[in-house]
């Protein structure tokens, strides 16, 4: 790629050719629009960053308020429909942590996704269908990420037909969209 310093941003296209500006390979499957900010007094400072979408109609705002302990805490929803305590993972604590709660909201925004994509597609899915998520919190060089599994059983439906669907839902589902490219995610057919 070639680096010039420019005093306002453009608009260009990345491809495959600065992989390493991101490690995963899945990321550069297909063509990100990018815009180039050059730093003033910076020469050859080239910054890239995604453009994001902005929502034009909010359809639900899910409110939470988190006490100071965090991961050894509570949290509590706004409507009083969620109340839980909080734990580390592996710790003697009897309460839930955000991985299991984000793998929990995860699974089940996907079931939703790959029902719209069945509907789509015209394909039944059956009440046996079932996500299992696993998030994993790990360290790399120190700091602190995330991984992610989705294993999703469709009982009584073809192999290939299952696939497309699971593939149209990780296109659509929300929380595929904010992941992508930001964690490390595989999708099993079990």
């Amino acid at each position: 790629m070639n680096r010039e310093s420019v005093t306002r941003p453009r608009r260009c296209k990345v491809m495959a050719l600065t992989v390493g500006l991101n490690p995963r390979p899945d990321f550069w499957r297909h063509e990100h629009n990018f815009e180039v900010v050059a730093k003033p007094g910076l020469s050859r400072t080239v910054t890239l960053t995604t453009p994001m979408t902005r929502i034009e109609k909010v359809l639900y705002t899910g409110k939470t308020h988190t006490s100071s302990g965090g991961r050894d805490g509570a949290s509590r929803s706004s409507d009083g429909r969620l109340d839980i305590k909080l734990s580390s993972p592996g710790s003697a604590g009897n309460g839930t942590n955000p991985e299991q709660l984000f793998a929990a909201g995860w699974s089940a925004c996907f079931i939703g996704a790959m029902g719209l994509a069945a509907r789509k597609m015209n394909v039944s899915l059956p009440a046996e269908l079932t996500v299992d998520a696993e998030v994993d919190l790990g360290t790399t060089d120190g700091a602190y990420f995330l991984q992610a599994r989705l294993n999703v059983s469709v009982p009584g439906l073809e192999r290939d037909v299952v696939q497309a669907i699971v593939d149209a839902a990780h296109r659509t589902c929300p929380y595929s969209k904010a992941t992508r490219g930001n964690i490390d995610v595989t999708i099993n057919l079990v």
